[in-house]
């Protein structure tokens, strides 16, 4: 995915400026794809050069005017095709269980501190992402499809956050039982160098 399959879908439910993009990215998109405001602007250039999106006329008058985005039909057949696209795994990429593994090698490290810090940042995003569904996902509420498929992605980060949760309260547990001296357990088995 790139950010300019970001765009086109934000673009598509609503027309914007850049900074109206960057501010949707701060509040919504940013929970699962990041992009400084810069990149936007870059991406957004981008795109009117490949004939994806047009600037509508200026707004404002003087140094304040801005240019709202619309998507065009060559954007728009962009986007069904990249949703057409099988999309790949991603792969875990996180610091933390980097430091995790050199906590296994060299350690111990004191890494409690750095989980438990990990935990209450997923907690306090849990938090946020239930307030957000108690608010726009009710129960009872007769819900528009388009708002359902949105609660689905909002499901998806509350379940994330939930198994970052558990997993570090696991992790938790573990170190404090290696801390007091249960080093045993089932050793892994060693791999051939071959």
């Amino acid at each position: 995915m790139s950010l300019a399959h970001v765009l086109l879908t934000s673009l598509l439910e609503q027309p914007a400026t850049g900074f109206e993009l960057a501010r949707r990215f701060d509040k919504a998109i940013g929970q699962f794809w990041q992009a400084t405001h810069q990149q936007i602007y870059r991406e957004l250039a981008r795109m009117e050069a490949a004939g994806w999106i047009a600037a509508a006329p200026r707004v404002g008058s003087g140094r304040s005017r801005k240019r709202s985005y619309g998507v065009l039909p060559a954007g728009r057949e962009e986007l069904l095709r990249w949703a057409g696209e099988e999309a790949p795994l991603q792969a875990l990429r996180d610091e933390l269980m980097v430091r995790l593994r050199a906590e296994a090698i060299a350690g111990p490290l004191g890494l409690e501190r750095e989980i438990a810090r990990h935990m209450a940042l997923h907690r306090d995003k849990l938090r946020a992402y239930r307030a957000i569904e108690a608010e726009d996902f009710a129960p009872g509420r007769v819900l528009s499809r388009k708002a359902r498929v949105m609660h689905l992605i909002l499901k998806a980060g509350i379940r994330y956050e939930e198994s970052w949760i558990a997993w570090s309260a696991e992790a938790l547990a573990e170190l404090a039982a290696l801390a007091e001296g249960g080093e045993g357990g089932v050793q892994p088995p060693r791999r051939s160098s071959r």
